[in-house]
């Protein structure tokens, strides 16, 4: 593998030195790979908004330059990165901060796929909102978002359409400081996912999730805006999705209706 010379001969022993004292914050132990060093300040340059969503990063023989490490270590921590899909690798054109915004990850939290046909012939989902309010963050609520209980927090209830059938009812709570000033207005004035408004708008980046998944009968309220009965049983995933360094940002419980859908999720 290519590298660029060192500006002195102890360049990369100094460079690892540093990264291990700026990680940390982070918790990175000492003896951490050298590329999961750099991982380390990529991620800052993320968290910080350095490099923004949809927005090529710098080579990697400028970052090696930054670093004062070798192309390879560089391509190591990239590669890391873009399998956390954090970056995306464009062939001929460079890398890129992954998005929300982009077409073939706008559903990537959503496992929900048709019994005939596929998504990109269903098209996309036909949201309603139905309220958007500021509340107090309950004990479950607070815990899940690493807040305080009654810290400010927003609730968001939508219904998700499939060819004009509602198919999917989610709530959402997330902490009221990150996200001030949204409202349903601006949720329903926004013509793409929710998390790419999140990105754009309010400098949240999801970039994973944790779900859990049972299977529960509906109140009331969910049947009549699932247009279901309460004898019909509903597929429950409730969801915890993170921003960088692992920060919860979004607790969202989400029913399903599965007569003409099903939930796909691929283990590798």
């Amino acid at each position: 593998m290519s590298s660029l010379p060192p500006t002195s001969n102890d360049s990369a022993a100094t460079i690892g030195a540093d990264v291990v004292g700026s990680a940390a914050t982070g918790n990175t132990p000492a003896f951490s790979p050298l590329y999961q060093q750099i991982k380390v300040l990529m991620l800052q340059s993320l968290q910080s908004g350095e490099w923004k969503p949809s927005a090529a990063i710098p080579s990697e023989m400028e970052l090696a330059v930054r670093f004062k490490v070798s192309q390879g270590t560089v391509r190591k921590a990239i590669d890391e990165l873009a399998a956390e899909n954090l970056l995306v690798r464009r062939q001929g054109k460079g890398t890129f901060v992954a998005t929300h915004a982009e077409q073939h990850v706008q559903y990537r939290f959503l496992r929900l796929f048709p019994d005939s046909g596929d998504t990109n012939s269903e098209g996309p989902a036909q949201r309603q909102i139905i309220d958007c309010k500021r509340a107090r963050a309950t004990a479950d609520i607070a815990k899940s978002l690493g807040i305080r209980q009654g810290d400010a927090v927003l609730q968001v209830r939508r219904v998700l359409s499939f060819a004009s059938i509602p198919t999917i009812l989610e709530d959402l709570w997330l902490p009221g400081t990150p996200f001030k000033g949204l409202t349903a207005d601006r949720l329903r004035d926004y013509d793409g996912p929710m998390y790419a408004l999140f990105e754009t708008e309010f400098g949240v980046r999801m970039v994973r999730a944790e779900e859990k998944i049972r299977a529960i009968l509906p109140d009331a309220d969910q049947c009549a805006l699932l247009q279901t009965t309460a004898q019909t049983p509903l597929l429950s995933v409730e969801r915890i999705a993170y921003t960088y360094n692992d920060v919860p940002m979004e607790m969202r419980r989400g029913l399903y209706l599965t007569d003409t859908h099903y939930y796909r999720n691929e283990l590798n």
